[in-house]
C-alpha cells in the first residue's frame, strides 16, 4: 500500500487536538479501500498549554499510526511545516492545521488525484464564514499585490492546506531552505503537474486564531521579499518623480511674478514629501538588509526537544 503521511503542525490547541484526531483517523481509515495507508507527523510549535502531553499520549497510544515531533520552543507554523517535510516518509504528504478548519474528508479526492498522476495540489479556500470582513479584505489586496509584484503567479485564497507527492518533498527540502520564507509559494513555484480542489473552510473545533494583525503583515512582508525585487527599485521611480516634480517647481517659480514659490507652505509640503520618499525606500532598503541577515547567520530553522515513534 501507499503510504499518505499528514504533516499537521499544533501550537496551543489542546481543546480541540484530540477530536482533531478522531475525527481524521476515521477518515484515514477509510484510505485503506483506496490503496493507502496513512501517518500523522504531529509537529508541537512549542505550545505554551497541555498541548504536548496530550499528543504524547496519543503517540504512545497509536504508535502504528503516530509520530510526534516537538520543539524546543515556539518557532512558528512555517518551521512547523518544514520539520513535518523533513521527517515525512510516505509517498505522499497532506499539510493541514490542527482545528479542523481544514476539512480532513477532503483527504479522499487528494489521494484520488495523487493516483490520477499529480504531483501538487493545492487547496483553494472558496469560503471562510469565521474570517472577518477585514481579514477578507487584506487576504485579497495581499494576493492582488504579490501577483504584480512578483513574476511567479500565487493561486488567490491557496492556504497551508495542500499536498505534494514525495519527489516534490525532495526538491523542496534541498533547493528551498531559505529562513525568510513562504512554503505555500514554494509549493506553486516548483513545477510538476498541479491541480486545484476547492474546499470550503470549516468552523475551528477550539480556540481562536493565533495570527494577529502584527503577525500577519509581517508575514506579508516577508512574502514579498521572498518573491519580488520590484520594492527595491521604488527608489528609482521615486526618484523620477520627485525630479519631475522639481521640474514643474521651476517652471513655476521662474513664471511666477514674484520669481519665488508663494508662500512658506508651499516649501514645508515638499520637504516632508521628500524626506517621506526618502524614509519609504531607505525603510524598504532595510527590510532586505534584514533578510539577507537573517540568512547570512544560518541559524537553524527549528530545534527539536524530543520525537516520539520514529
Amino acid at each position: 500500500m501507499k503510504l499518505l503521511s499528514i504533516v499537521v503542525s499544533a501550537y496551543n490547541e489542546e481543546a480541540g487536538v484530540n477530536e482533531f484526531y478522531r475525527v481524521t483517523k476515521e477518515y484515514g481509515e477509510k484510505l485503506r479501500e483506496k490503496g493507502w495507508n496513512y501517518e500523522f507527523i504531529f509537529v508541537n510549535d512549542g505550545s505554551m498549554d497541555r498541548t504536548g502531553e496530550i499528543l504524547s499520549e496519543l503517540a504512545d497510544t497509536d504508535k502504528e499510526h503516530i509520530k510526534l515531533i516537538s520543539f524546543s520552543r515556539n518557532f512558528g507554523h512555517e518551521a512547523a511545516m518544514i520539520a513535518g517535510l523533513d521527517y515525512a516518509s510516505g509517498d505522499g504528504l497532506v499539510f493541514m492545521d490542527a482545528d479542523l478548519q481544514h476539512p480532513p474528508e477532503y483527504l479522499l479526492p487528494i489521494t484520488e488525484a495523487f493516483d490520477e498522476g499529480y504531483q501538487v495540489i493545492s487547496m483553494v479556500r472558496t469560503s471562510n464564514e469565521t474570517a472577518g470582513i477585514i481579514k477578507k479584505i487584506t487576504s485579497g489586496g495581499f494576493y492582488w499585490l504579490i501577483n504584480r509584484l512578483s513574476d511567479i503567479y500565487l493561486e488567490p485564497n491557496a492556504s497551508d492546506f495542500f499536498a505534494i507527492t514525495s519527489t516534490v518533498q525532495k526538491v523542496l527540502m534541498k533547493n528551498y531552505r531559505e529562513k525568510v520564507r513562504f512554503l505555500r509559494g514554494y509549493v506553486q513555484n516548483v513545477g510538476f503537474r498541479k491541480t486545484t480542489i476547492e474546499y470550503k473552510a470549516a468552523p475551528r473545533i477550539a480556540g481562536k486564531s493565533h495570527y494577529s494583525i502584527k503577525k500577519l503583515f509581517t508575514f506579508a512582508m516577508n512574502t514579498i521579499m521572498c518573491f519580488s525585487n520590484v520594492p527595491l527599485k521604488l527608489g528609482i521611480f521615486a526618484g523620477l518623480s520627485s525630479g519631475f516634480l522639481g521640474f514643474i517647481l521651476l517652471i513655476y517659480t521662474l513664471c511666477t511674478h514674484d520669481g519665488a514659490p508663494s508662500g512658506y507652505a508651499t516649501i514645508v509640503v515638499l520637504l516632508c514629501f521628500m524626506f517621506a520618499v526618502l524614509f519609504i525606500v531607505i525603510g524598504i532598503i532595510g527590510e532586505y538588509i534584514a533578510v539577507l541577515f537573517e540568512e547570512l547567520k544560518d541559524r537553524p530553522l527549528y530545534i527539536i526537544e524530543d520525537k516520539k515513534n520514529f
